[in-house]
């Protein structure tokens, strides 16, 4: 990776965390393919240091969000102990698929975030009188963590409307409290991956820092902005970078059905 390549993608970095300190998530959507293609790290292994890098930078904002009170400790224990199960499964599954399939599925994840983030749903998706379900938020920490686990994505664009929808959180609050799940879920994705990032150590945490910095920025813009506007670019980079994507494993993919 060239100097160039080095700040475009510290860049992201920062934009990453930026994006989680506003919404609470989004952002690390984006970091894999960041680390493939702009940092030339291997799939599975930026899989692994994805769930490092998205997970350290939500810890601390996280941390930053509950000296403010916008932490909800209850639905976050929910939530993360079901995520932190599904985040080992699903580690298991990453070494199981081809890299191209890999990248096709998270560029139709992305695409699905994408859609989901320039429709503007989060807080369309309150229900009309409140109401709390326990199981339901079980079954939603648990998917979310078996995605992060698999694919190294924090999960927030799914954690913060089940948060707003099953446990009647404010917006700023989900946001606080999606942090920490995903910060949960990840810290148990990378702990399976972990023996995959010999020799990683200064790319991870050049890359922590940044999205560290923007998460912080984020965060203290959340609650002056509406962060409205911050969704939309991030929903349109995700469909720019999911069609990228497609096009460039669509050859490999080709290749290993033929080989089927």
């Amino acid at each position: 990776m060239g100097p160039v390549g080095v700040w475009i993608a510290l860049g992201l970095s920062g934009a990453i965390g930026l994006s989680l300190g506003l919404v609470g998530g989004g952002g690390s959507i984006i970091t894999v393919p960041v680390l493939v293609y702009v940092a030339g790290v291997p799939v599975r292994d930026a899989v692994a240091l994805s769930l490092a890098i998205v997970g350290a930078t939500a810890a601390i904002g996280s941390a930053f969000q509950a000296r403010h009170g916008q932490l909800a400790v209850k639905p976050a224990l929910i939530f993360g102990s079901a995520g932190m199960a599904g985040a080992v499964g699903g580690a298991r599954l990453t070494p199981q698929v081809p890299s191209a399939v890999l990248l096709v599925l998270f560029a139709l994840l992305m695409i699905a975030v994408g859609v989901r983030m320039l429709r503007g749903r989060f807080e369309a998706e309150l229900p009309a009188r409140a109401e709390c379900h326990p199981g339901k938020c079980l079954l939603a920490g648990l998917s979310v963590g078996v995605l992060t686990g698999f694919l190294g994505v924090g999960g927030g664009f799914l954690i913060v409307p089940a948060l707003l929808r099953f446990a009647r959180l404010p917006m700023r609050r989900a946001v606080g409290t999606s942090l920490a799940i995903i910060a949960a879920n990840s810290l148990s994705g990378f702990l399976a991956h972990v023996g995959e990032l010999a020799g990683m150590t200064l790319l991870g945490l050049s890359f922590t820092a940044a999205a560290v910095a923007g998460v912080l920025v984020g965060t203290i813009l959340g609650r002056r902005v509406h962060p409205a506007g911050l969704k939309s670019a991030f929903g349109g980079l995700a469909l720019v970078v999911a069609a990228y994507l497609m096009i460039v494993n669509a050859a490999p993919l080709m290749a290993l059905v033929a080989r089927l």
